[in-house]
């Protein structure tokens, strides 16, 4: 059959033209018939596929049964130890008989696969109500008091409305994801009806036969204190929660570049939450309407906030090693505590941002940052150490306490012998422990430059620095004191005794 742009051609020049048969194959080579098809042909659809159960035979079906075996076996076992396509081609290659291409192959196995796992590429649209969320994490970096950090922030959508809440945390452990959503549900005074997950290991700690999840206890626990219903996403299927997964990029395109920098992580969450005003007051992108009126329809259907505080964080037992150390997060991170509980269980409350060191009694020893990360790290507070420093001068240079210190009473501590460092330790301590460390460090160095260093002076110097005066108790003026009673006296005879002692 000729192609459509010379049957067009023929038949111009037989109905526009007036030219004869015998014309247009003189000067378009084609034969009289082929031209009279052409002119007399009175339906030009396209053809219609007709459906055929025929399939065509391929040089490889008799060696499907053979990838179709291995196919199967390969479900007994871990994804990573399965066929590729190319295992499959080079596995047949040494098979009496095999001449197939390995693109013929790789289509196979693709299309089996699909069969046996259900790897295929569509996503299903999903349309989610109002009142719903949608939770999670994505990376960034921020800059705390000048140091950089890899940290995580953690996102909170409302598809319906599009609306969306961003909090920045050093890393995306179950204590992060609670307190950016108890940060959230607080700043709107609403806790969204369902709100969706995906699969990590802080909620989830195993997914079972037919779908169900077995969440984890501290999980379960902010879950029902909210009230809210968790869902989880199917492995793989970020479609389900795609209106987060946008917001995670927009919200580190938007909020934190340039790479923000602060001196509180706590206080810059803060600030997060009032930003993101200015975001949500933009027309939605397909209703075309405000955000925040749309965000008044999810509001009316998301439950009321609990008024009882949730309690973040989480209590573990631990015991110090002979540094008085402590080890969590599988040993990677390390924190001091303070000497007379070296060797003893002690009690460790794991925040967000904080990690402190109680005692039997639940009694704070110590406070730390927390710390984040793969790498094994060291947080160290050396001021529960300066008593045991005092009985131990000679470690001094070798702590972190010399390196706090100021020049001047570095050079004091290098040049003065054991029992005089002894005893500004002692000072030291003493000082840190009534009005802090730096206080103490200022005070002894105003001691120290005016020749002073027995403890009384220093500490008259530090409460003369600080206007710290012990203060006197009143006297109480209901106690049991005798009247006095009336003297009684002639004056003369006073006047005679006076006199008889003057000297003439």
């Amino acid at each position: 059959m000729l192609p459509m742009a010379r049957i067009n051609d023929i038949r111009e020049r037989y109905f526009e033209k007036g030219q004869n048969i015998s014309e247009i194959s003189r000067e378009t080579g084609h034969d009289r018939k082929t031209i009279r098809d052409s002119i007399n042909r009175d339906d030009f659809s396209p053809a219609v596929p007709v459906e055929t159960d025929m399939k065509r035979e391929s040089k490889l079906d008799k060696f499907k049964p053979i990838i179709e075996a291995w196919l199967e076996e390969d479900k007994l076992h871990k994804r990573k130890q399965r066929h590729t396509a190319k295992r499959v081609h080079d596995r047949l290659c040494e098979l009496d008989g095999y001449d197939c291409s390995y693109r013929l192959v790789a289509e196979y196995v693709k299309e089996k696969k699909k069969e046996l796992y259900g790897t295929s590429g569509f996503a299903m649209p999903l349309v989610h109500k109002t009142g719903e969320a949608q939770s999670d994490f994505g990376h960034s970096q921020y800059y705390e008091r000048g140091i950089l950090n890899d940290g995580n922030h953690l996102n909170l959508s409302f598809p319906n409305s599009n609306n969306g809440y961003v909090q920045l945390f050093p890393g995306e452990n179950m204590e992060c994801l609670m307190q950016g959503m108890k940060n959230i549900f607080n700043h709107i005074g609403r806790v969204p009806r369902r709100i969706w997950f995906d699969n990590a290991s802080p909620l989830v700690t195993k997914i079972l036969k037919g779908g169900d999840r077995k969440l984890t206890e501290r999980f379960l626990q902010f879950k029902n204190h909210y009230g809210f219903e968790a869902v989880f996403c199917n492995p793989n299927s970020g479609n389900e929660k795609g209106n987060v997964e946008s917001k995670v990029g927009y919200h580190r395109r938007n909020m934190l570049v340039p790479v923000p920098r602060f001196d509180s992580i706590e206080q810059f969450n803060v600030e997060l939450l009032d930003a993101t005003k200015e975001h949500n007051a933009k027309n939605h992108y397909i209703k075309n309407v405000p955000q925040n009126e749309l965000f008044l329809e999810d509001m009316e259907n998301m439950l009321p906030l609990n008024p009882v505080d949730f309690r973040i964080e989480k209590l573990e037992k631990h015991k110090t090693d002979k540094y008085a150390k402590v080890r969590i997060d599988n040993g990677k991170h390390i924190y001091s505590t303070a000497p007379k509980y070296e060797s003893q269980e002690v009690w460790v409350e794991l925040g967000a941002y904080q990690v402190r060191i109680l005692d039997e009694n639940y009694r704070e020893i110590v406070k730390h940052t927390r710390l984040y990360g793969d790498q094994v790290s060291e947080s160290m507070d050396w001021i529960p150490y300066l008593g045991a420093l005092a009985r131990r001068p000679r470690a001094l240079k070798y702590t972190g306490v010399y390196e706090m210190m100021p020049e001047a009473l570095r050079n004091y501590a290098d040049s003065v012998e054991q029992s005089k460092l002894s005893k500004m330790l002692k000072q030291l301590a003493a000082i840190t422990g009534e009005s802090g460390f730096d206080k103490a460090v200022e005070s002894l160095t105003v001691s120290i430059a005016n020749g002073v260093n027995d403890p009384d002076s220093v500490l008259a110097i530090h409460r003369m620095i600080n206007d710290e005066y012990p203060e006197i108790a009143e006297l109480n003026g209901k106690r049991n004191i005798p009247p006095l009673q009336p003297i009684r006296s002639n004056l003369s005879e006073y006047d005679a005794f006076l006199d008889e002692g003057r000297v003439n």
